[in-house]
């Protein structure tokens, strides 16, 4: 076969150094350990025919699914590649979420060749929900195909493999999301400065652990990561752990170089995101491929048992917690009927606002006023009756300062009395608070932005009792039951500078006092039973600022329900 063959798709101007053939031309091996060591010690990375015949030789051994599509399935579907100009104008599908095809030194039209073929995958499999590396792992394999319908048939087999225990990529939310916890997991435990200096320099974590496949497949050099793909296709997904715990602590030392030990402040994780995508991308200047991989080895113990044991962990707790698809939220416009709807608190416009916070299944209500203190007096047993049996429901907040600040509460106000006269914490993970006045935001549960903590909050033998103007109840929220064995090993909410104890008081209240959001030493609102005198404070739950002054008075309180117009 023609050496062309295997560079169709290859801007060979791009390639540097390795447009050259030179070493081995063929390998005679079929021992995997053998071929373990061969790919590390870069046997074919010098020849690029060499290198196709051998990437074509592993994924043609991958355990596959009895109908796996192949390159027939492809050109049947497509027709004949050869004699259409590619549009780049295809739109990759949603489960790509966003990334694009890296050009990895292809030709222009070649990256439209990649948007066809994930495009046709997309059809081929329909049970994959989210597939960020798909569009990098395409664009690498083209580079080693003698067509687009050859490439096909490759990503498929990646896709299709079922040998047990190994995966390759993973095509699901909840698998990317609980390999997000583990590299955490891993980090923690393998890289302890890195990972100080991403707790010490970023607000959330987890949001810059998000990017950790990206930095490997899609921001590392093509002269880096395709000596990755030789050990990757014969080692399998442990090594992608490896390699980004090796640029977690390439990064640290550049970190430290650069800031001469100075101490760090705390930015936005956007920000650190970027900064540690531009370092990866550049690393060809200070990082050899072959140190990178030497370091990424050099790591020890991290094997594939351990690796499954912490992504089987990490994906029972998340889904315990009901996090398992990635919500997409649909643009649901609140439409208010100015005739009907009038709040003394906040206009039509600020309600519109505040819906598009509330869970998607409530969007298309309209909200319907269940009690004002201007109308029914500054009374909590009031407050309650007019309340039970609506849920959800939203609390306003006008101080007498003009701040605005509020509630979204997911469950019905005669839960509460399942405690008896004792404050005790009810509710669910959708609650949250807010503020209107002077500025506009929401806070959510911490476990929604810390998705970590869910395999870190207590089990059910234990009590987090509400604070009521600090007294504490006797009874408090009672947690799931979770055996001590479902936690992750290794991650823990102090290493998020979080606090995981109670996490999880979202509202109490009793005939003395209402409050929203609990743990930690203060509640994000206190209410007295006069609806006359509020505290708001920093709480565990919700991981809030003060909503407004720390201690005010309440110059008008309103609760609304939610009011389903379709089954009118």
């Amino acid at each position: 076969m023609a050496e062309e063959d295997y560079g169709t798709f290859v801007d060979w101007n791009l390639m540097g150094d390795l447009a050259k053939s030179s070493g081995p031309t063929k390998v005679d091996c079929k021992e995997l350990k053998e071929f373990k060591q061969m790919a590390r010690q870069g046997n074919w990375a010098k020849n690029h025919k060499l290198r196709a015949q051998v990437y074509q030789q592993l994924i043609k051994s991958i355990p596959c699914r009895t109908v796996t599509p192949d390159a027939e399935v492809y050109r049947d579907i497509v027709g004949d590649a050869a004699t259409k100009k590619p549009s780049s104008h295809i739109p990759l599908p949603e489960f790509v979420d966003g990334n694009p095809v890296p050009r990895y030194c292809l030709k222009a039209d070649a990256v439209a060749s990649a948007h066809r073929i994930i495009n046709c995958i997309a059809g081929q499999f329909p049970d994959i929900s989210h597939c960020p590396s798909l569009p990098a792992i395409t664009s690498l394999l083209l580079h080693f195909s003698k067509d687009e319908a050859q490439c096909f048939e490759h990503v498929s087999r990646m896709l299709a493999c079922n040998e047990p225990g190994k995966r390759l990529l993973d095509q699901t939310f909840l698998a990317y999301e609980s390999s997000c916890m583990t590299f955490g997991d891993l980090a923690n435990k393998y890289c302890t400065a890195a990972h100080k200096l991403i707790v010490a320099t970023a607000q959330d974590v987890l949001e810059v652990y998000a990017d950790w496949q990206r930095w490997v497949l899609g921001d590392l050099p093509f002269s880096h990561m395709v000596r990755v793909l030789d050990v990757y296709l014969v080692e399998g997904y442990k090594v992608l752990y490896r390699v980004a715990i090796a640029l977690l602590k390439f990064y640290r030392k550049h970190k430290t170089g650069s800031q001469g030990g100075q101490n760090q402040q705390q930015q936005d994780s956007g920000k650190i995101r970027a900064d540690i995508q531009a370092f990866v991308k550049g690393i060809g200047s200070t990082v050899t491929p072959d140190k990178l991989l030497e370091k990424s080895f050099s790591i020890r113990l991290i094997n594939r048992k351990e690796i499954t044991l912490l992504q089987l962990t990490n994906e029972k707790s998340l889904q315990q917690k009901g996090i398992t698809v990635k919500q997409k939220r649909r643009n649901v416009q609140l439409a208010l009927n100015p005739d009907t709807f009038s709040s003394e608190i906040v206009s039509a416009k600020e309600m519109r606002d505040i819906w598009s916070w509330i869970p998607e299944r409530f969007a298309l209500c309209q909200p319907e006023l269940l009690f004002t203190t201007s109308t029914h007096g500054c009374s909590l047993n009031r407050f309650y009756s007019h309340c039970e049996g609506h849920e959800p429901t939203l609390l306003l907040i006008r101080t007498t300062d003009g701040d605005v600040c509020g509630a979204f509460l997911s469950s019905d106000w005669e839960d509460r009395k399942r405690g008896g006269n004792k404050l005790s914490y009810f509710g669910t993970g959708e609650c949250f608070v807010f503020r209107l006045k002077p500025e506009m935001e929401r806070y959510e549960w911490v476990v929604i932005r810390h998705p970590e903590l869910a395999s870190a909050i207590r089990p059910g033998g234990q009590e987090d009792s509400a604070s009521s103007e600090g007294q504490n109840a006797d009874e408090g929220l009672q947690q799931p039951d979770k055996p001590p064995g479902d936690l992750s090993p290794f991650l823990a909410a102090r290493h998020f500078n979080l606090n995981s104890k109670n996490t999880s008081m979202f509202m109490a209240g009793n005939f003395d006092s209402i409050i929203v959001g609990g743990g930690g030493d203060s509640n994000a609102l206190y209410i007295d039973a006069e609806l006359n005198h509020g505290h708001t404070g920093r709480c565990t739950t919700f991981d809030n600022p003060p909503l407004c002054k720390e201690s005010f008075q309440i110059s008008l309180l309103e609760a609304w329900g939610f009011q389903d117009t379709m089954a009118q």
